[in-house]
């Protein structure tokens, strides 16, 4: 609640606490912030707690904000009192007012008409298997590419830069130099190809269909995402995977026909239900864009949404997938815990170890994303059963009661995580959730984010320093300039692509802000300064916190602009949930 004041009331007084009524369930959180500093807070109170009294001075206050917060375990029965709450006024009432409304401001200033060359600047394979790859460029089109000393197994299509044939066959590095050029320059990028036995030397980029299209999903939402990819530019940035999450199977025992039928085909192959009439002209058709083909199954009998699962015919469904020219698979818990014995961590391994080892016999590349919401601390073990990716927690649509409160839950808690991502091996808090976006709690059809644009810039920032995949769920038929802003930032997703694949990690980390530094191949430092708090404030940090000595050229990623030279800190007032990232260099 936004109180607007005259300065001249004296105080403030209540009581808080968790109503009785909730039978001692729910679990709340009270703070009130005068003038924009914090002058209250309860702590996290439980239901049966007797109330704490409020007594707050406001003498000279303007504004006041009266807020109350999930105690962290989400938001059910979370019923708040603020009980005989009253203010000593000497002059006139308080005023109820509107939540400020922030404004979408794009930051990112918009690529330039001569050619530049972005994301990876590494891209792992398996010796002898399929290869596609396309050179992510911005610039005015036409544009030609080339590639110097690309092996003579694959093959450059110059108009569109896609790369595609066999991968070669020995195994070890192979330097690449590309290039483009166009009417208004030439750009040039060294880029190195490694054949051996990882996949995912840097984190995934693409667009998955699940937090907007759910049950709803067809062939024709995937070849118009993969259109999309390319018409708006994300393809320009890296993004390449076009992945279907659930319910693209057969749904045993439904009486609708376009999702019920035989699951199986007579070889024991799992069947695409009537909303998907060829998978293999469905990843050919995203292949001819220059990207790649993802789905989804669950190692149970049944998915999630209850659509078949693989249990029983791991093999070959796996082959199934192969033969259809997939490239990424994501393998989600979901029934399998009724065929599980135990949680013992052996048990949890189990499904993701058998289907890793299946992968890694086929003739195709497919990265494993195990989708198990961080049980057993799955990021100890995640790449020793084959996964390249692993979710660290549960669904972000879902967590902290909405979506603002779920991206810090989850973002801070993955980025307690750093040591354990390295390439090939990424801890992943799920998808990015902007632009239009469904209801995760009830499959519903996609609205605008529920996240302020700050938060938004947040999202994105943590999601980059902490070196997690970059899948975006939203709507790719409704893309605007403001969420193509957020996702196509050529120096913020460098920081995510970075090749020496480390995870940010955190310097500092209070209720109110949060500081978190990336080590970065070339030496320089990115680093995310978070404002946690309701208000605006300031936020900064001390190099000798970072671990480097000297000045410092500090440029500003989001605006693409350098801030100057520092001596030995910087800081920045924030916004509310907002971020300043910056990338520290001699």
């Amino acid at each position: 609640l936004h109180v607007e004041l005259d300065g001249d009331v004296e105080r403030f007084t209540a009581k808080v606490g968790v109503d009785d009524e909730t039978q001692g369930r729910g679990s709340i959180r009270f703070l009130i912030y005068a003038g924009g500093e914090k002058r209250f807070d309860s702590g996290v109170m439980k239901g049966t707690q007797n109330a704490k009294p409020v007594d707050v001075e406001l003498r000279g206050v303007r504004k006041l904000v009266l807020l109350v917060a999930s105690g962290g375990d989400g938001i059910d029965f979370d019923h708040a009192n603020w009980a005989d709450a009253v203010f000593q006024i000497a002059g006139e009432a308080p005023r109820a007012v509107g939540a400020p409304v922030e404004e979408k401001v794009v930051l990112t200033p918009p690529p330039g008409p001569e050619p530049s060359i972005n994301g990876p600047k590494v891209y792992g394979c398996r010796p002898g298997h399929p290869f596609i790859y396309r050179i992510p460029a911005t610039g005015d089109r036409p544009m030609t590419f080339a590639a110097e000393n690309l092996a003579s197994s694959l093959e450059l299509d110059a108009a569109t830069g896609i790369i595609s044939g066999e991968a070669p066959r020995e195994r070890g590095e192979y330097a690449v130099t590309f290039s483009a050029r166009n009417d208004r320059g030439r750009a040039e990028r060294p880029f190195r190809i490694v054949v051996g036995d990882t996949l995912a030397l840097t984190p995934p980029m693409g667009w998955n269909s699940w937090y907007i299209h759910y049950q709803r999903v067809t062939d024709q939402h995937m070849r118009a995402a993969a259109d999309a990819m390319v018409a708006s530019g994300m393809a320009d940035f890296g993004y390449a995977y076009v992945n279907i999450d659930d319910c693209w199977m057969v749904k045993p025992v439904s009486a609708d026909p376009m999702h019920g039928g035989e699951p199986r085909d007579a070889d024991g192959a799992v069947r695409p239900n009537k909303k998907f009439p060829d998978m293999g002209a469905l990843a050919d058709y995203i292949h001819t864009h220059g990207l790649k083909a993802g789905l989804y199954i669950s190692p149970g009998p049944l998915t999630c949404a209850g659509y078949v699962g693989s249990y029983e015919h791991e093999e070959t469904d796996a082959r199934k997938f192969a033969e259809w020219g997939f490239d990424f698979l994501k393998y989600d818990w979901c029934s399998y815990g009724r065929i599980a014995k135990d949680r013992s961590r052996e048990e949890l391994m189990k499904p993701y170890r058998q289907m890793g080892d299946i992968l890694k016999r086929l003739d195709r590349d497919i990265i494993l994303n195990l989708c198990q919401y961080g049980m057993g601390n799955v990021w100890e073990w995640g790449g020793e059963v084959g996964g390249h990716c692993w979710r660290t927690t549960g669904d972000l649509g879902l967590e902290g009661g909405q979506l603002s409160l779920g991206i810090f839950k989850v973002g801070l808690f993955n980025a307690t995580l750093h040591e354990h991502a390295r390439p090939g091996r990424w801890n992943d808090p799920d998808y990015i959730l902007i632009g239009h976006v469904g209801d995760a709690r009830t499959g519903g059809v996609g609205r605008p984010t529920t996240l302020t644009p700050n938060e938004q810039y947040t999202h994105m920032s943590m999601w980059c320093l902490m070196a997690a995949p970059l899948i975006f769920s939203g709507d790719m038929e409704r893309l605007d300039d403001f969420t193509l802003n957020i996702l196509c930032n050529a120096e913020v997703i460098e920081v995510d692509q970075d090749p020496l694949g480390r995870q940010a990690r955190i310097i500092r980390r209070t209720e109110e802000e949060l500081v978190l530094a990336k080590p970065m191949e070339d030496g320089s430092l990115a680093v995310g300064l978070f404002n946690l708090s309701e208000v605006e404030r300031e936020v900064g940090v001390a190099w000798k916190d970072l671990d480097v000595e000297g000045p410092r050229i500090v440029r500003d990623l989001w605006r693409q602009k350098d801030l100057g030279r520092f001596a030995e800190t910087y800081s920045s007032r924030i916004a509310r949930h907002g971020v300043v990232l910056l990338r520290l260099r001699e």
